[in-house]
């Protein structure tokens, strides 16, 4: 058995993959169209117009549903290695929120371009990042508690570690962000996609896209932390037979008993 065969580890592999392929897939196609410039330009330009928009927009949703799947997969974990401690469980509950928002949030970046409309992306990634390095915080608290019984100090330190280097990133891009778009350099450079190198803000430019790739990639790394756990778990689907027929009568539910119908490992 390959190792991302044992358990759930598929689930957090997929994810890393598929959202990573989404941006680069997204960006080749940008480039070769020449819709934005090859160095690093911004990721949501790469998905503005089409046909990489169309690319960019459904394997984000795809991304967003394999997030979810991952992030609840998680939280059931962590609820059953922790079925009495109020503290842990009370932190699982809001890890679980944080991220069904920040999948939200990356719905909303896939299906609302930039260049279209602009304010409600930056929601949708204030969501995505913003609350999704939240989120990461609360899964390195989580490891920081229940290690060593649980967590090995190894899996706390590189998650602390990718926390910091998303934060940084976090930091570093709003910063340049904020000294781009002041109105020293211009204004409507929401919908410039090419960019020359001797033209003012482009420094800035250049240290905002740096930045927003490396905030994806911190992001999307520490899911790969999960995949030693994940590969622990599995999940069980039990279907059970209330009745004789699919027809809904009084008949077919009278009886107390239940035949298992399906007990099998998904």
């Amino acid at each position: 058995m390959w190792w991302f065969q044992q358990g759930l580890s598929f689930l957090p592999v997929a994810l890393v993959v598929w959202s990573a392929a989404s941006f680069i897939f997204s960006y080749i196609t940008a480039i070769i169209l020449h819709h934005v410039d090859p160095l690093v330009p911004y990721i949501s330009d790469t998905g503005t117009i089409p046909p990489e928009r169309c690319l960019f927009g459904i394997m984000l949703n795809i991304s967003a549903f394999l997030g979810m799947a991952t992030m609840y997969v998680r939280y059931k974990q962590v609820h059953a290695l922790n079925p009495e401690k109020s503290k842990i469980t009370k932190l699982n509950k809001i890890g679980l929120t944080l991220g069904l928002m920040s999948c939200f949030g990356l719905c909303i970046i896939a299906n609302f371009q930039k260049c279209i409309l602009y304010y409600i992306h930056v929601i949708g990634a204030c969501l995505t990042f913003g609350v999704g390095v939240i989120y990461m915080l609360v899964q390195t608290i989580l490891s920081y508690l229940m290690q060593p019984e649980l967590h090995s100090k190894d899996i706390f330190w590189i998650r602390l570690t990718v926390l910091l280097w998303c934060s940084s990133s976090i930091a570093s891009m709003f910063v340049s962000s904020v000294v781009l778009y002041s109105g020293l350099y211009g204004t409507n450079l929401v919908q410039k996609l090419h960019w020359d190198p001797q033209e003012k803000g482009y420094t800035a430019h250049l240290i905002s896209t740096v930045s927003e790739w490396s905030l994806a990639f911190s992001f999307l790394s520490f899911f790969l932390t999960y995949i030693r756990d994940f590969q622990k778990i599995s999940l069980r689907a039990i279907v059970s037979l209330h009745g004789q027929t699919l027809y809904n009568t009084p008949q077919s539910f009278m009886t107390d008993e239940q035949t298992l119908l399906v007990a099998g490992s998904i």
